[in-house]
């Protein structure tokens, strides 16, 4: 037997329905149990749903129970019909279906990895299958340190939804190897679970391309003795490591990608090195200027007559004090 009841209810502080719990939190396909009590005498208490209707007459007490909740537009309203006024009133249960999402998963719009130094890039985070989505907390983080969080809570929609979010990054050198990754939370309140549910993406790494730079890109000027060897060092940073060219108009032949040019022959005068990779290209020069033994022994004797001078000065200097 049904019961049918065609009135304009009334809810609020008056009304003398309590739900308990007055908001709950299911996941989906979860079963759910609430309680809906009069404070009252009441004619008819019931439930108003689309797969779970109940009603009880003359009980203070009715159970809205559903074993595997997956309506995503459920709206139960609990009833009340009482024998004095306020006559009827209902309560509407406050009630959140969630579902984590399918999957996260993170990636460069429209390009791959390695990425150039200095420009612009795009990273997409893309979350499949979520609800609500206005609960959804979407991070980014580069290594363990969070760079951007973006909500949803401007849409509206119940069902589950796919959604993205994308994060502009600039890369430099010292980007090489970053580490970017994204997490989708569901904030469910304190009624949710606890720790809210959270999927991850996977981790993309960021290669990062930079034309070469040297550690001292200043000329050097090198002075060395006819017998001691010459150490020339051209090493600079780039990725993809960078090629090495040597030219000279003293040099025999031309000496390719060496770093470092260790000769004791090479001659007095002008020597450049020009790093290059796919990115760009730089140059350093070195002199060299060489010093014969008579120079060296003009210099150790010069050196030692003014230290002869300054031992007689100082002496003179104390003979007259005394």
């Amino acid at each position: 037997q049904g019961f049918c009841w065609l009135s304009l209810f009334m809810s609020g502080d008056s009304c003398s329905l309590e739900i308990s719990p007055s908001r709950i939190v299911v996941k989906f396909g979860d079963p759910v149990s609430v309680s809906c009590v009069a404070s009252r005498p009441v004619r008819v208490l019931g439930w108003e749903s689309v797969i779970a209707a109940s009603y009880t007459q003359n009980d203070l007490s009715v159970q809205w129970r559903v074993d595997s909740l997956t309506d995503w537009i459920e709206e139960p309203i609990c009833y009340g019909v009482f024998f004095t006024a306020p006559r009827q009133c209902e309560e509407k249960l406050n009630i959140v279906l969630y579902k984590k999402p399918d999957s996260v998963s993170i990636s460069l719009v429209n390009h791959s990895s390695p990425v150039a130094e200095g420009r612009e890039y795009h990273l997409q985070c893309e979350v499949q299958n979520v609800a609500p989505v206005q609960s959804l907390a979407l991070r980014w983080y580069r290594g363990k340190t969070e760079v951007y969080n973006h909500s949803f809570s401007e849409l509206s929609p119940a069902t589950p939804v796919q959604v993205s979010s994308t994060l502009l990054i600039v890369p430099n050198r010292a980007d090489n190897g970053a580490q970017y990754r994204c997490e989708a939370e569901l904030q469910l309140g304190a009624e949710g679970p606890q720790p809210p549910p959270t999927v991850q993406s996977d981790v993309l790494s960021i290669a990062v391309q930079y034309p070469p730079d040297f550690r001292s890109p200043e000329e050097e000027i090198l002075d060395i003795s006819e017998d001691s060897e010459m150490v020339l060092d051209c090493t600079a940073e780039g990725n993809p490591p960078p090629v090495y060219i040597w030219t000279s108009s003293i040099l025999q032949e031309q000496a390719d990608n060496q770093a470092v040019l260790r000769a004791a022959s090479l001659g007095p005068g002008v020597y450049t090195c020009t790093a290059s990779n796919i990115l760009g290209k730089k140059s350093k020069q070195f002199v060299i200027k060489h010093k014969s033994k008579g120079e060296i022994l003009k210099r150790i004797i010069i050196i030692e007559i003014i230290i002869m001078f300054f031992e007689h000065f100082a002496f003179q200097l104390n003979e007259n004090v005394l």
